[in-house]
């Protein structure tokens, strides 16, 4: 009896003072959450091309929310499931931050650059954007990219129903109904070369708030030069000399693989007309329009 009370001993002694086979992973782990922390937390402004340096001020409520999602990330704890199991926690070394996809362009409709701020900045309006643009040409970031923006709302293209969740938004400061200034567009473009170029967006995934939202939304208004992004890269546009679109050419479908919510046809075709026919922004289905949506069509 005292010889397996000896060895229980031992046993307990040595399973205490056993190394964690983990323990090795989990300073990785550690070290690239700390990395990747700081990335989120970096609010310094970023530097574009040909653009002046702008600087803005970030508030606390902005900093206050930032510490949430940083205790969020660094949770790493067990978790109780409903069946009465609790999760185990042993982190991995291979990850990183989702990174954006698509790009969602959009005019502010409001009338000044410090009346969208003021939009933005508090939390009752429940909107936001990554950036806004003033008619100047300054560029104002609000959010980490890597952050989710609530820009989209209720949007969808193709099977993707939350946008927020894998978009950069980017607002223009324009009422909806004014020309879009050359300054503008110059730093638009000058940011989009930025951000396609770090995270890989394809031209097609760089697209307007109408295209998403086309029960909803007018944004960017017939008056965003929608062609002179596609001649840089930044969008997809219809052939010059339009091929004539088969007979049995579905048209509902091709808005669907272009990306279009087709539930509201009309609406959809409408929303294609914004961004590819601006001067016939209707629901009307004349050779123009179909020859135009195989032409994108083809495209995808």
């Amino acid at each position: 009896m005292r010889n397996i009370f000896y060895y229980l001993i031992l046993a307990v002694i040595a399973a205490s003072c056993s190394t964690n086979p983990y323990k090795k992973s989990e300073k990785i782990y550690d070290s690239k959450l700390k990395t990747l922390k700081e990335t989120i937390s970096n609010k310094d402004p970023q530097p574009l091309p040909v653009i002046p340096h702008v600087e803005i001020n970030i508030d606390t409520l902005y900093t206050k929310q930032l510490h949430t999602y940083k205790d969020t990330l660094s949770k790493m704890g067990s978790t109780p499931l409903e069946n009465g199991v609790n999760t185990e926690w042993i982190g991995t070394v291979n990850f990183n931050l989702r990174k954006p996809n698509f790009i969602i362009i959009h005019h502010t409709a409001q009338d000044s650059l410090q009346q969208t701020l003021k939009t933005f900045t508090k939390i009752e309006s429940q909107v936001s954007s990554h950036y806004l643009i003033s008619d100047d040409g300054k560029v104002v970031q609000m959010l980490n990219d890597y952050l989710r923006a609530w820009h989209a709302g209720a949007g969808t293209w193709g099977k993707n129903t939350d946008i927020n969740s894998t978009s950069i938004g980017i607002e223009l400061d324009n009422n909806g109904s004014e020309v879009f200034s050359e300054l503008q567009i110059n730093s638009l473009l000058a940011l989009l070369t930025k951000l396609k170029k770090d995270y890989n967006i394809p031209a097609q995934n760089i697209i307007g708030h109408a295209d998403i939202a086309p029960t909803r939304k007018k944004d960017p208004s017939q008056l965003f030069p929608w062609k002179i992004l596609a001649d840089k890269g930044f969008g997809i546009w219809s052939d010059e000399f339009l091929e004539t679109a088969p007979i049995n050419f579905n048209i509902e479908q091709g808005l669907r693989i272009i990306g279009y919510d087709t539930k509201n046809l009309p609406a959809a075709i409408t929303a294609f007309k914004l961004h590819y026919i601006q001067t016939e922004v209707n629901d009307v289905l004349d050779e123009k329009t179909i020859n135009t949506i195989y032409s994108i069509y083809k495209k995808q």
